[in-house]
């Protein structure tokens, strides 16, 4: 296998295991989220020390600002993705949140970013949402026949939907608030984006860290618990996500690889979050759900392909 893709793929094994070592190092969804933005903070300041004030990217009030508004709303999609993982497990939750982003971004892309400029591109994009929403319908479906009602409710559909928002608000705002002219176009495309993103990443751990804060002491009111043991095993977590994160930023500067196939292969978090939900973490499925499960993974995936690869279709 080609190293270039073998690096590509690092960023699905390392987020798609997010939720596996959350759930592994135990905690309530808030001191998952506190760890985890302590792990991503120490990955943020190492970029921004190490490798952002060395080559002089651009680092004025405007990225601080983006970084840190950024860092703010992932605080909220990652508590509310733990409480979906609490809700329905991993290896459903995962898919689940994975399908909710890719629609959302991806309508948001076409709508309020504008990326989608012709009747190819709207084609390509329908069908690959369609195929996300009937793989998610596949990997959602109950087994009538199974022991255990499905864990699918009215409050798990909140975290999902909550998750989903943060996230979609995490991966939209940098784009958009450059889109509006709040980010110049100078400073978008320097170094093909690579220098914007990479930049962000600093004040973004910031952010995520003032964000899990808020959401430990005024919103699950847990600041007793803040700083127990649960909390620092889950900077493991943040870690691991942040690998991800660094791979994502090689892959994409990599031209034998670039942003659209990066993406892509990054949707394979699937496969790792919902196989090792049910491998590793022993979530009990039936026989007619693991078929529904592997053709609703199937459908997501190329749903997601799709996605990645529509600027093709300019």
């Amino acid at each position: 296998m080609n190293f270039a893709i073998l690096i590509a793929l690092l960023p699905a094994l390392f987020w798609g295991s997010v939720g596996l070592v959350s759930t592994k190092m135990g905690g309530s969804a808030a001191q998952q989220t506190f760890g985890m933005s302590l792990g991503a903070m120490v990955f943020g300041l190492l970029t921004l020390f190490g490798f952002v004030l060395p080559h002089g990217f651009y680092l004025g009030s405007e990225i601080w600002v983006v970084g840190i508004l950024s860092g703010l709303v992932w605080a909220m999609g990652m508590v509310f993705q733990f409480l979906l993982f609490k809700q329905m497990g991993v290896s459903l939750g995962m898919p689940l949140s994975t399908a909710g982003q890719i629609i959302m971004n991806a309508l948001l892309a076409a709508t309020l970013l504008g990326e989608w400029k012709n009747a190819a591109m709207w084609i390509v994009g329908v069908v690959s949402i369609a195929l996300v929403v009937a793989g998610a319908t596949f990997i959602s479906k109950p087994d009538k026949t199974a022991a255990t009602p499905s864990k699918i409710d009215a409050k798990g559909v909140f975290y999902l939907v909550m998750s989903t928002a943060g996230f979609m608000l995490y991966f939209v705002l940098p784009n958009f608030l450059s889109k509006i002219g709040y980010i110049s176009s100078d400073i978008k495309s320097a170094g093909h984006g690579l220098n914007y993103m990479t930049a962000i990443v600093g004040p973004q751990a910031i952010g995520q860290v003032i964000g899990a804060l808020i959401i430990v002491l005024f919103v699950f009111r847990e600041g007793k618990q803040m700083f127990a043991e649960p909390t620092w095993k889950n900077v493991a977590t943040g870690l691991v996500w942040a690998f991800g994160n660094i791979f994502m930023f090689i892959s994409s500067a990599n031209p034998a690889v670039g942003q659209t196939i990066a993406t892509a292969l990054s949707q394979l978090s699937i496969v790792v979050g919902t196989f090792g939900g049910i491998y590793i973490l022993h979530e009990k499925k039936t026989s007619v759900q693991m078929k529904f499960i592997i053709l609703g993974t199937i459908f997501v995936l190329v749903g997601a392909i799709l996605i990645g690869n529509i600027h093709a279709f300019a």
